[in-house]
């Protein structure tokens, strides 16, 4: 592929395989060494963090109950992010106070801008929520979850969020021009294969995308959009028109799982897609949540339930293939607001991934209650 990522990708190979990271969770002290393929590393920037924390003075008048509500009062966390006019933009989760528990009150989505990718300027008022309309029977009254965002190289942003019921968690589509109005395209699977995976548990999407001119655009391969999506294991689908996706089957009609837990590592219990993927020299890039299990074949060197940043690379040629994976996390909770919260047990759990202004933005969620942000400046660029 050849891109503006070239010529500090491979200047970075050399460097990188100097560099040892120093991360401090569960029981012991674990020296991680980035592989000449991987991003990083992300560094937290100092005092800055959290950049987005829960704000009750955010009142919003929900259409599906017409009351006002606190939108931002109880939890805020689990960022998509995008660049537009020179700005960077992130869409967080944000939950009420009209329940106890994770996923037990109404979520919605908020808006906040940035210049320099770390002071926010938030809306008072979400930009997308459950409401009235063709998808209320989805989103209501759990709301809309953990969105990742990708834009298209005409300017069209398509977002891959969850549409919470409180029955079933559905993987679905919204684009939007200005990031603020936003059109819902319902279910991403609700047409393949004639409504099969309809009703199934689904979310967690990461649309691949490459970078042209420093900008980070949304890619075809072999004619299509791909995207890897799922929870418990890694998934595929593919799709035309960026709203109807197909989720890609073995032969005997079962779901392509291309990336599985591991027992005794960090991803014993889950593999949760994270933010949009990336093509690089070396192959598309893929970060994930890995989630390390509660007990029995759970990676002793970190805490118990504990979700940490993995990253894998996977065939340009053929997305389906994973060609290698870090055996231990890149990003692992470490500060206080990531271990206290909705999800002590600690939680850094990526959804946003922009390049901005020659470097590599992350956003995160801190514990399932704040967002958060660290920083990759690639050598030689």
């Amino acid at each position: 592929m050849k891109n503006s990522i070239t010529i500090w990708y491979k200047t970075r190979a050399v460097a990188v395989s100097l560099l040892s990271i120093i991360a401090f969770c569960g029981f012991a002290q674990t020296v991680i060494t980035l592989p000449s393929w991987g991003f990083g590393p992300f560094i937290r920037p100092a005092g800055v963090n959290p950049v987005i924390a829960p704000l009750p003075a955010s009142m919003f008048k929900d259409p599906m109950t017409s009351k006002k509500v606190a939108w931002e009062a109880s939890d805020v966390f689990n960022p998509a992010a995008a660049v537009r006019g020179n700005k960077i933009h992130v869409l967080y989760r944000a939950e009420d106070h009209s329940g106890k528990g994770i996923g037990m009150r109404t979520s919605r989505l908020g808006l906040a801008t940035s210049t320099d990718g770390i002071t926010m300027k938030r809306r008072s008022k979400p930009v997308m929520y459950p409401a009235n309309d063709s998808q209320k029977e989805y989103e209501w009254p759990g709301g809309c979850e953990d969105p990742r965002i990708a834009v298209t190289e005409d300017g069209t942003y398509v977002m891959m969020y969850t549409q919470w019921n409180k029955k079933v968690p559905r993987l679905a589509v919204a684009t939007s021009k200005d990031l603020k109005n936003w059109t819902k395209h319902g279910p991403a699977f609700y047409q393949a294969y004639n409504g099969k995976y309809r009703d199934m548990a689904s979310k967690s999407a990461a649309i691949i995308t490459k970078l042209v001119n420093d900008k980070q655009v949304i890619a075809k391969i072999n004619g299509k959009y791909w995207m890897y999506w799922g929870e418990r294991f890694v998934n595929t689908a593919t799709t035309s028109d960026l709203q109807n996706w197909e989720p890609m089957q073995t032969s005997d009609g079962e779901l392509l799982q291309v990336m599985k837990t591991r027992d005794n590592y960090f991803d014993s219990d889950l593999t949760e897609c994270g933010p949009p993927a990336v093509m690089t020299d070396n192959g598309i890039l893929l970060l994930y949540n890995g989630k390390n299990k509660p007990a029995e074949g759970r990676d002793v060197n970190y805490t118990a339930n504990t979700y940490s940043g993995g990253q894998a690379l996977f065939d340009t040629n053929d997305p389906t293939k994973l060609i290698n994976r870090m055996e231990k996390p890149f990003f692992v909770p470490t500060e206080p607001f990531e271990k206290s919260g909705q999800y002590p047990a600690g939680t850094v759990f990526m959804e946003g991934l922009v390049f901005f202004k020659s470097k590599w933005f992350l956003y995160y969620g801190c514990a399932d209650s704040r967002v958060a942000v660290a920083v990759w400046e690639p050598v030689g660029k």
